[in-house]
């Protein structure tokens, strides 16, 4: 099955920096967010992991101002995640400045929303967010509330021009169609999709999403990297890189993982230090062979 990437299209993005060795001292690359025109870093710490808990203070501080100190520039998180906005304004503080800060709302609602934005900024203690994202849009009924009369995509729009959230992005990990279609009813600055082997061949997010937003200069950002956990199941495989490998070598920004630990941080940084692209040939056969227990899981996922 083809599968578009720049290697076969123009690219989106633009690599700031290259890198090749073993990653040891060496700095994090940062490839352009789209039309935001942010230098991301192509790993970003995502909003789960470790800081999607409770009365876990002491170690999300630890976690979230050690990938600071690596070389990570994009964070994270979400309404949803528990207490992740917490533990960033928490964090940050005087380090605000040195960040790209993004949260989600789940409301659908003009109304809901703004009541979600007034509880982000006052937990991440800031007093505007730099990417507010519309999140989990994973089918039409939904992306229909979001866009009716009323929806929430009128509360990111008046976000937006009053200066709490500098861009606004939409995501969604279920059905690339409905994604594909919020770009075409709105210019949202970035998108955020899954990239994994396992959706290469079980769904089209790379073929029916990705073309669209390189063509609209749509920042793309990448999750579920490791297939939500998956990837444990898979005992031929020795270790995470690949995956990561795979995902960084898309078009896309910046590959954003939550984290449990600061060994998990440390290890995912040293592989995004160390990327080296995968060539077509490695793609393909990388997802071949995912491909069977790809199916299973998500034959199981909607179980």
């Amino acid at each position: 099955m083809p599968r578009w990437s720049p290697g076969r299209q123009a690219g989106p993005f633009s690599s700031r920096t290259s890198h090749k060795g073993s990653g040891k001292g060496q700095k994090l690359e940062k490839r352009n967010l789209g039309r935001t025109k942010f230098d991301a870093s192509i790993m970003g710490l995502g909003g789960e992991g470790l800081l999607r808990s409770q009365g876990k203070d002491k170690e999300a501080y630890a976690l979230i101002n050690k990938a600071l100190d690596l070389g990570i520039n994009f964070f994270d998180s979400a309404r949803s995640y528990d207490g992740s906005e917490e533990y960033y304004g928490k964090a940050l503080r005087e380090r605000r400045k040195d960040v790209f800060l993004t949260s989600k709302s789940k409301e659908r609602s003009k109304k809901g929303a703004l009541k979600d934005l007034e509880e982000t900024l006052r937990n991440m203690k800031t007093d505007h967010l730099d990417l507010w994202q519309v999140h989990d849009v994973g089918d039409r009924k939904t992306m229909e509330a979001v866009f009716a009369p009323g929806g929430a995509i009128e509360a990111f729009i008046e976000a937006k021009q009053k200066g709490y959230t500098r861009f606004i992005g939409v995501g969604g990990h279920d059905d690339p169609g409905v994604i594909r279609e919020c770009l075409d009813r709105f210019d949202f600055d970035t998108v955020h999709v899954p990239v994994n082997p396992a959706e290469a061949s079980c769904k089209s997010f790379l073929e029916d999403t990705m073309p669209v937003a390189a063509e609209k200069n749509v920042g793309i950002i990448g999750m579920k990297i490791y297939v939500h956990g998956f990837t444990s199941k898979l005992t031929f495989y020795t270790s995470m890189e690949a995956f990561f490998r795979y995902a960084l070598s898309q078009p896309i920004a910046t590959a954003v993982i939550g984290c449990d630990s600061r060994e998990q941080l440390e290890q995912n940084v040293y592989f995004a230090r160390s990327f080296k692209t995968m060539d077509w040939e490695e793609q393909d056969g990388f997802v071949d062979a995912i491909a069977p227990y790809a199916r299973q899981y998500f034959k199981s996922a909607k179980g």
